[in-house]
């Protein structure tokens, strides 16, 4: 049986937002599900090189629970589930040259490319699209 692919936007940089969305790419990806994440916005911000996990996020009380709890995070799950399964990960072309970065400003080893929302959204209509 054929899955039908799942695409997921991700504009938030709140801790409780990117971490559900990298929950949700990471068991869809070890379920053999095609993945496509798509970063843009604010949760660009969350996968600058450079910062530690407790400076990446910002949000409410659960966001505090999360890092008190020490949850594993989101940037870990993200590429645990390249590693076990066809997800891929694109930064928003739009968001990166609103903030004069390239990808190398960008964590390694979580990005498969830069990609316009266009293209994103064309790609969509192939699957099933979910929005944090």
């Amino acid at each position: 049986m054929v899955t039908k692919p799942l695409f997921v936007l991700l504009c938030s940089g709140e801790r409780e937002k990117v971490q559900m969305a990298a929950m949700v790419v990471a068991v869809a990806a070890v379920s053999d599900r095609p993945i496509q994440l798509f970063v843009s916005m604010n949760a660009v911000l969350a996968f600058e090189k450079g910062r530690r996990p407790e400076e990446r996020y910002h949000g409410g009380k659960f966001a505090t629970i999360l890092q008190e709890k020490k949850a594993p995070d989101p940037v870990e799950l993200i590429v645990q589930g390249k590693m076990l399964g066809e997800l891929k990960v694109y930064a928003c072309s739009m968001a990166l040259d609103v903030l004069g970065w390239e990808l190398e400003n960008l964590i390694d080893g979580v990005f498969d490319g830069a990609l316009g929302l266009t293209k994103f959204l064309a790609d969509a209509e192939t699957g099933d699209f979910v929005t944090f």
